[in-house]
Parts: structure tokens; sequence; C-alpha cells
């Protein structure tokens, strides 16, 4: 999932039919970060999830750079500097104590690139959006961290949607149809072995 821009921008498309800025926009680094953000809405562990969480961060604050988004490379890059420090530091048994301080001042950070960027209801959505996936990558368990991960995606889809923003909503639907079906598939399989006990002891 990437991370959105609460940046003041004007949507690139015009019925239906994308520009010569929205195809410039979908770069090398755009398409990488699609890559990126369907393969961590697939993952199977928690750590596998956060590592390409950040891997899609990285493409996109190169991506975001490349258009001239300094908010949303920033947001992104913040988002990367979480999954990693999740990813090596929060564990079943819980995490150090600087790390709730770490998150707590990566969102102050956040709140404020929000706040100099106001742009109304995308901005909204974006903060929202930047709340959700900061309290995913907090969760021990890979199951809780991809059904926020979905709160999250659904408020930059929102953002990506109402900026005009092509690529990111693209990654945005991509991930969603990820998780939904790995989300599935997941609590199937989890339910399965209980069932077959059920069954033995009938």
């Amino acid at each position: 999932m990437n991370q959105p821009s609460s940046v003041r921008e004007d949507p690139q498309s015009v019925s239906g039919v994308l520009t010569a800025d929205t195809q410039a926009n979908m770069d090398a680094f755009g398409a990488m970060g699609l890559a990126f953000g369907f393969a961590t809405s697939l993952m199977p562990r928690r750590t596998m999830i956060l590592m390409c969480s950040a891997a899609c961060g990285v493409c996109f604050s190169a991506h975001y750079l490349h258009v001239g988004s300094t908010t949303g490379m920033a947001m992104s890059a913040i988002s990367v500097a979480q999954s990693l420090l999740a990813a090596r530091y929060i564990t079943s048994n819980g995490h150090p104590a600087w790390l709730g301080a770490a998150f707590a001042a990566s969102m102050l950070m956040v709140a404020g690139l929000t706040l100099m960027t106001w742009n109304g209801l995308p901005s909204a959505f974006a903060g929202t959006g930047a709340l959700f996936a900061t309290a995913a990558r907090l969760q021990s368990s890979s199951q809780a961290m991809r059904l926020l991960l979905v709160c999250a995606t659904l408020c930059c889809a929102g953002h990506n949607a109402m900026v005009g923003s092509v690529c990111g909503l693209t990654c945005d639907v991509l991930a969603l149809s990820g998780f939904m079906v790995t989300i599935v598939c997941r609590g199937t399989l989890w339910r399965l072995p209980r069932l077959r006990a059920s069954f033995a002891g009938s």
C-alpha cells in the first residue's frame, strides 16, 4: 500500500482519458511501487508484509520525488522507517518502550505535514490512512495487521481518487484485492484444523 500525499494536486484525467502528465507519472518507480504494493497484500507472514511495505514505500518516495510532491516523498519515507522498525523490534512478546515514542514522533511529523498542506477532504483521507497504517505496523498479529491495512488502503483510495492519482489508485485497488483474498484464505485455513478435530471427536 502506498502512502498518499496530502499536497494540493490537480486531477490528471478528463472524461476517463489519461493526459500526458498522467502517463509521465507512471514511471519506473511507480510501476515498482505497484508491484510491491500488491505483493505486500499477498505475503503470508507479518515480517514479510512489513518488508514488502517498506520496499513499496521506497519506490513511491522516488515516484513522488520524480513528480514533484515533496510531501508525498516525506510521508512515504516515514512509512518506510515505521515498517523497518516494526519488523525488527515488534514481536509477540511486545516491543521496547522507546519504540512507542518513536512511532508517536513519526505521527506528529505526519500530522504536521498534513496540516501544512491541508486541502480539505483529500487531506483528511490521507491523514486518516496514515493513522490506520501506523496502527497496523504496531500489531504483532499478521491478520490484525491486514485488517487495519485494509482500512488504511480504503482511505488512501479515497484520497487518490479525489486528487486524480491513477498510479496511487491502481496500487490501492490491487492491494485491496490481495488483502481481501489473503484475509479470507488465511481465516479459512485457520479454521480447517478445528473442523477436522470436531469431526474426529464426533
